[in-house]
This record gives structure tokens, sequence and C-alpha cells, in this order.
């Protein structure tokens, strides 16, 4: 097992008891907030012809509704940090159910710009990020197990819903799914109910643990290995200034925005998502443009998401093995490579068989990065961060989400073919996962420098601790000296 990276917690997280249950939880919870807008493409041609409106302006409420779930990031990191994961699960839950409500009655497609977009939107905000928060506060030693396992969800609801939804259609309508949706999606306050608050009180760690390293506190396990105190220095020294307790009390921690390895993934981040969701989103339209029939070009959608549901939890064991913890970014940097170069590849696939290579390959290219897109976050900044860390992440981040398909479908307009627009997206992703290998290389080089700074300006203070001891020592024993051979000449 790999050593215990540092939280800053105050205390051990249990690494396993209810904190599976608390896992439990988030998979239903992160699955209902990646896979509901996806799902609910079922549902648009005949909202489509309903509202008498173009296939592009139906295609923006999936898109409004993931841009108000990122949107609403720094609102739901002010909550988690004010009342806790387990209410503001809840009310997510239920905000998502009333708008599928009123979305059933909707009159115009602004209605449900409104209602799914807009609303739908923020609840599933209140659904992700407090469900990635908790399970920080759970697993230390085996949290990139338990965020693969949590990341699992999205796959798996999504091949749940998708059938689902196409027999309500068949049975219901839009209206009446929508109704039925709405209901199903209170399951995330069952969900929440799971995320019961840790017992930091009896999981207290005792003071004489903590060090302060130039005003960060560091809770290194003394008997942990070199690797992992340099793990433990990436989280609590990779800042450029290091932050006083003070602002990390605060909601939004601005000091983020000095801190070297946050800044990494940031930039990284925002050009990657450019061209993220773009491939998933034209694969079957692309299969369709060079002549394979609808139910296979379908199930290459089925293809990728049974790779996918797999590889996130074994990306999950992988990133948690000895080897690789104390350098997860890598594994992560190559995922976002690899995504790149299945994309730039994808073009060159001929025939049926081609695209079906393609989806296994993009089913563990694309599995990899999401079991990995918040563990590498929380490993960087530490889960006593992380709420407000991806609260301003996922803020910054709704612009290339809501941008990235239109751009890509703008490219398909343009050039009448579907090549070009993954030759984008393929470099949209490669660039950024190349940078990630060059920006973590020297970003852990300077870590393991900082480390060494540390542990040797530790032994001088030791020394010099007890240089000063020894003086006082020997300063009361000259004191004393002559009062007693005074005594012995009277």
């Amino acid at each position: 097992m790999s050593p215990a990276a540092a939280a800053n917690l105050g205390y051990t997280p249990p690494d396993g008891g209810w904190g599976w249950a608390v896992v439990f939880g988030a998979f239903i919870s992160i699955g209902f907030s990646y896979a509901f807008p996806k799902s609910l493409t079922i549902y648009y041609k005949e909202i489509q012809e309903y509202f008498s409106v173009s296939y592009s302006q139906i295609a923006w409420v999936s898109s409004v509704m993931l841009a108000s779930m990122y949107a609403g990031g720094p609102v739901s990191s002010i909550l988690v940090n004010r009342y806790g994961s387990r209410p503001v699960v809840m009310v997510g839950g239920v905000m998502v159910s009333v708008a599928m409500v009123l979305a059933s009655f909707g009159t115009s497609i602004i209605h449900l710009y409104l209602c799914i977009g807009v609303m739908g939107g923020f609840g599933l905000a209140f659904n992700l990020q407090p469900a990635l928060t908790i399970i920080g506060t759970y697993f230390q030693v085996k949290r990139p197990m338990a965020n693969g396992l949590a990341m699992t969800g999205s796959p798996v609801i999504l091949s749940t819903l998708a059938p689902l939804n196409q027999f309500l259609f068949d049975s219901f309508g839009w209206r009446g799914s929508f109704l039925i949706l709405g209901s199903i999606v209170l399951n995330c306050c069952v969900a929440g109910s799971l995320m019961r608050p840790v017992n930091k009180k009896a999981l207290q760690k005792p003071k004489s643990d903590r060090k302060d390293y130039n005003g960060a506190l560091s809770e290194a396990d003394p008997t942990a290995d070199t690797g992992a105190l340099s793990h433990n220095l990436l989280t609590n020294e990779n800042q450029i200034v290091s932050p006083s307790p003070s602002c990390i009390d605060k909601f939004f921690d601005v000091t983020l925005f000095k801190h070297r390895g946050f800044l990494i993934y940031l930039v990284g981040n925002v050009v990657m998502f450019f061209g993220f969701f773009a491939p998933v989103i034209f694969l079957a339209p692309y299969a369709k443009h060079l002549g394979i029939d609808e139910y296979s070009a379908a199930f290459l959608l089925s293809i990728f998401a049974l790779v996918d549901m797999f590889v996130r939890p074994a990306t999950g064991f992988i990133g948690n093995t000895k080897r690789i913890r104390p350098r997860i970014q890598y594994l992560f940097s190559f995922a976002v490579s690899f995504n790149g170069l299945c994309h730039l590849l994808c073009p060159l696939a001929s025939g049926y068989v081609g695209l079906v290579l393609y989806a296994v390959f993009f089913g563990v290219a694309f599995g990899m990065v999401c079991a990995l897109l918040f563990e590498v976050l929380m490993d960087l900044v530490g889960a006593h961060r992380f709420s407000t860390a991806v609260g301003l992440v996922t803020v910054i981040e709704c612009g290339p989400v809501l941008l990235g398909p239109p751009i890509s479908g703008a490219l398909v307009d343009v050039f009448g073919d579907y090549k070009y627009m993954y030759y984008a997206c393929g470099v949209l992703m490669l660039v950024p996962g190349i940078f990630f290998f060059i920006a973590h290389y020297f970003n852990y080089k300077r870590v393991d420098e900082e480390q060494r700074q540390s542990a040797a300006l530790e032994m001088r203070t030791c020394e010099d601790a007890v240089l000063r001891k020894s003086q006082v020592k020997i300063s009361a024993v000259s004191i004393t000296a002559p009062k007693e051979a005074g005594h012995r000449h009277i």
C-alpha cells in the first residue's frame, strides 16, 4: 500500500468503515451529475418538433445544464464549507427534482433553458462538489481508489438511464417522462443521507505529529519514507507564497492563485476542456456520416461506456499503488496525452472495425482522465483546501465546457467533414498533456529541493536547540561552582 499523503486535516482519516458507504453515496451523486445532462438527449427530437426549434437550439439545454453545474461550483463550495456535504447534496437533489417537474409543464424552449439548464444545473453542482469533497475527509491512503470507484458512477448510471429514458419516452412522452425523472433523481437525497460527517474528535492526531514548515502545517508521518515526505511537501509546500491559516478558513481562498500546482492544473485543464466532450458527442454522428447504420453507430457509444465503466475503478487501483501514488501527476499527464493521440488517429480508422477500436481506446483514455481528474487536484492542494479549489476550477472551466462542443460543431459545418474536428480536439488534448508532463517534472524537482531545504533547516534547528541547552547547563555549573568553593574556604 502506498504511503499516506498529507491531508492537513488535524486527524487521521479512517480509510474505510463508514467511508465505503460514503463512496457509494458519492457514486450515485456523481453519476447523476454527469450522466443526467447526457441522458436527456433522447427527448430532443420530440421536443424540437413540439416547440418548432432548430437542433442547435435544443442542444443548448444540455450545454446550459453542464455550464450551470460548473458555474455553481463556488456557491456549492461556500455551502459545503459552512454546512457540510450531507445537507448540500440533499438540497441539490430536491432542486433537480423540482426543475424536472417544472420543465414538464414547459411552454417554450426558454422555459426549458431556465428550468432544466439553470435550476437543474445548479442542483447538479450541489451534488457534484460535496460528493468529491467528503471522500477526502474519509480517505487518505486509499483515496485514489475511493475516487476511482466514485467516478465510476457516471458511466454506470448513464448506461442505466439511457435505456430507461427510451422506455419512458415510448410510454409517456417527454412531459410524463420528465415528471418520472423528477422522482428518480430524488435518489440523490438518499445518497446525501449516507454522507455522514467524519468523527474528527475520535480520530484527532496528537499535537506532536504536527510540524511547521514556513507557515504551513505538515502532518507527515515520521515513519514515512522519502517518497512519502516528498509527496507531503507537494501538498503543503507547493506554493509560491505560503498562505496564512486565516486565509484557509475563508470561503474563497484566493491564495490558491499563488499555488504552483494549482496554477499548473488550472491552465492545462482550461485548454483540455475545449476538446474533452466534443468527441463523445459527435462519435455517433461521425459514424453515420461514414455510412454506418443508426443502430451500429449507437452501439459505438455502448462500447465506449462499457470500457469507461471498468477503466475508472482500475485506474483508481493503479493510482493507489506504491510506485504510482507519489508521482500520480505523471499518470494523469499520460491519460490526457493518450486522449489526444486517440483523436488524432481517429480519422485514420477505416470501416466499422476501425471505429470500434477507436471507441475502445477512447473509452480507456477517457476513463483514466475522469478517474484522476479530481484526485490529482486534491493531491496538489490537499483535502483541507479541495472544496474551495474545485469551486474555483469549475467556475473557470464552465466557459470551455459550454463553448467546446459548439465550436467543434462549427468546424464540421465549415469543412463538411468530421476529421478536422477530431484533429482539433486531438491537439487540444495533446498539448496540455505534454504541458502537464513538463510542468510537473519541474514542479516535482522544486518540491524535492524544498524537502531537502526543510530537512536541513529542521536539522540545524535541532542542533541549535541542543547547543543552547548545553550552553545553559555550562553556565549554570560556572555560576554554582564559585559559591561551593567559598563555602569550603570558610
